[in-house]
Order: C-alpha cells, then structure tokens, then sequence
C-alpha cells in the first residue's frame, strides 16, 4: 500500500511560478512510474504528466509541454511538478498518483485507470 500526499499548492500569478510536491509512504516508491493529474471545476480529471520509475522518461500533455517539468527524488520518496508560466486555465485541483505496473506507451502512462494509488489533491488558483 502507498499512500500520497500533495502539497504546494495555492494562488500564483499568471506567469509566475510553483512547485507541487507529492510525497509517498512506503518502500518501493522508486519502483513506481508517478504521474499527475488535474480537475478543474465542472470539467473531468485530465491527464498532466508523467514520470518512470528510473527519471528517466517523462510525458507530458500537449497543454502544460514546455512550461511544467516533471521531476523526483527517490531518496526522498517525492515527486515534483514545476509549474512555470502557469496560465488561468492551469486552475484546478492537482492530483498525484502511482502506477505499480510502469504502464508504458501513449494511452497507457495517460490514463487515469493505470495507477493504483492517488492523493487527496492540492488546489492550485492561477490569476490573471
């Protein structure tokens, strides 16, 4: 069992920047792809990013490429999502989650029904 806990969100500007961070319990983080996903009001949960259990792939949807960056740190147990650049529309609740099989490939690594764990989610409020 792996339980997440999000944290870093809150209100930034337009342009600005943050940092979300998804701490996990448990040993066998690292042998976990993570991923990140968010819900904006009255819309579904979408896919954001995604990470392999080595760092060593990363993914990411068409709509936050090249302004968020994905990250962890195994030793710390943490994964991170920088969000540079946001934008109003990036305004939702942002959720991690961990995929005990390493889905790999597009409508895998992407989907929602792929990870067997999730956080309770971090609201992130982007003004302009």
């Amino acid at each position: 069992q792996v339980q997440l806990v999000e944290s870093g969100g809150g209100l930034v500007q337009a342009g600005g920047s943050l940092r979300l961070s998804c701490a996990a319990s448990g040993r066998t983080f690292s042998a976990y792809s993570m991923g990140w996903f968010r819900q904006a009001q009255g819309k579904e949960r979408e896919f954001v990013s995604a990470i392999r259990w080595s760092g060593g792939s990363t993914y990411y949807a068409d709509s936050v490429k090249g302004r968020f960056t994905i990250s962890r740190d195994n030793a710390k147990n943490t994964v991170y999502l920088d969000m540079n650049s946001p934008k109003p529309e990036d305004t939702a609740v942002y959720y991690c989650a961990a995929d005990r099989h390493n889905c790999v490939g597009l409508g895998c690594y992407d989907s929602q029904s792929q990870y067997d764990y999730w956080g309770q989610g971090t609201q992130v409020t982007v003004s302009s």
